[in-house]
């Protein structure tokens, strides 16, 4: 995981098909082979930065969970 000033890119951000109306989300945009992450109620705010793989294993693991 790495902080990153992504200030002046432009990206194409997105959330979860089923993520809530209510703007309580993280959006995700892949970036030169990795993945960032913002907070949808913070745009502007700091974006992460994680491997694509290491990106695909944390959303393997949360959709695993999901099938109890």
């Amino acid at each position: 995981m790495s902080r990153s000033n992504l200030e002046g890119r432009v990206f194409q951000w997105r959330t979860a098909r089923r993520s809530a109306a209510n703007g309580a989300c993280v959006e995700v945009a892949p970036v030169d082979g990795q993945i960032a992450v913002r907070d949808s109620k913070n745009r502007g705010g700091i974006q992460l930065q994680y491997p694509a793989s290491a990106w695909q294993n944390f959303v393997s693991a949360v959709k695993d969970k999901q099938q109890f």
